[in-house]
């Protein structure tokens, strides 16, 4: 019994290596390094800075995930250099629920499979709540946060006035042809012939960049700041993923398939049902919980929980689409690291219980 409940943690570990180490977490940290390193304080400030307009922050963090194709693991590295070169804890909770919340791939299944009346819900609530779960992170912690503008040193960075002089267009050149790279490594849909004769491209314009605008001292930088945060956040996602893994074959022992990959949903699915407030919530939860890459949440509501067999209501469907991506219990542990245990809490907390609510207000109006 023991065996096979380790088995399966080492089975979902593998099998987040395989999927996502290589074509995700590693063009993310290397875009969260450069983000660190190379943009200055103030081009930071500007979007997402506690000073910076409301309007300005919250539209560009509250939309940025429909060009990221990323999970909640994934969004991580991004959103911890954000944060640690002084964005606002508004606009970056904001960025790190929307990024794997409305990417557009997922939007686009989430029609297809499911119904083009929950995706357009999705895509509605995802941003909606991007912005309301910023504005209430901004203001509980106002406060702290205006303090810690004045005092926040950066851990590694340093470079706020980069060694060479560079034309807007470059750098904007440089950071969409990193997203690329995630975004085609991530993908699931180009073969990997295709893919990777495009990765080579893409990171040859990104050598070629490098190399004539930026100088030795500017790529080091990003190199330690890639690093840092590889090595603080990495380690914390692969114990997450292995618990998640035991559970699993936890659940194997009581489900009638005895199949860790749909134990969990398989032992669930008589609680999801109704658009009550219980079913909604749990859905919340399990979803907070359940470690699910992006695009994979649309077949475990349809398939796993039973949406597309009526075994699922329509708002737990919408609460576990809503949280799910945005969460994981390693991410949990990541984002208690990064921001402290109060403002985790919080934010961990806004996500499951407007998830909640607007999974019973979307069941409600489609009965």
């Amino acid at each position: 019994m023991i065996t096979s409940i380790l088995d399966a943690g080492v089975d979902t570990l593998l099998e987040y290596l395989s999927l996502h180490v290589l074509t995700c977490l590693v063009p993310a940290f290397f875009i969260a390094g450069a983000i660190a390193a190379l943009l200055s304080k103030q081009a930071i400030l500007k979007y997402f800075g506690a000073e910076a307009k409301k309007w300005l922050s919250y539209s560009v963090a509250s939309c940025s995930g429909t060009i990221l194709a990323v999970c909640s693991c994934t969004v991580l590295p991004m959103f911890a250099g954000i944060y640690k070169r002084g964005a606002g804890i508004g606009p970056a909770t904001a960025f790190l629920f929307s990024g794997p919340a409305i990417n557009l791939l997922a939007i686009v299944l989430t029609a297809r499979v499911l119904g083009l009346d929950i995706g357009i819900a999705r895509a509605l609530s995802a941003v909606v709540m991007a912005v309301v779960i910023g504005l209430s992170m901004t203001a509980i912690f106002e406060r702290a946060v205006k303090q810690e503008v004045k005092q926040k040193v950066p851990a590694v960075a340093v470079l706020d006035n980069p060694g060479m002089e560079r034309p807007w267009y470059i750098t904007l050149l440089f950071f969409i042809l990193l997203v690329a790279i995630l975004l085609v490594g991530a993908s699931g849909l180009i073969g990997w012939v295709t893919k990777l004769t495009v990765l080579y491209f893409l990171t040859i314009g990104v050598a070629l960049i490098v190399i004539f605008y930026y100088s030795r001292d500017e790529v080091k930088e990003w190199g330690r700041e890639t690093w840092w945060l590889a090595r603080m956040i990495f380690p914390i996602l692969l114990v997450g993923v292995f618990v998640i893994g035991l559970l699993g074959g936890v659940a194997a022992l009581y489900a009638p398939s005895h199949d860790p990959q749909i134990a969990v949903g398989e032992l669930m699915k008589p609680y999801f049902g109704t658009n009550s407030f219980f079913s909604c919530f749990l859905s919340s939860v399990i979803g907070a919980i359940l470690y699910m890459p992006t695009l994979l949440e649309v077949p475990i509501v349809g398939n796993l929980f039973g949406f597309t067999t009526g075994q699922m209501a329509a708002g737990p469907a919408l609460s576990l689409l809503l949280a799910g991506p945005s969460l994981s219990l390693p991410c949990m542990v990541v984002i208690w690291r990064t921001i402290g245990g109060k403002r985790a809490s919080v934010y961990i907390a806004l996500v499951v219980f407007i998830s909640t609510f607007v999974g019973m207000i979307y069941g409600g109006v489609v009965g």
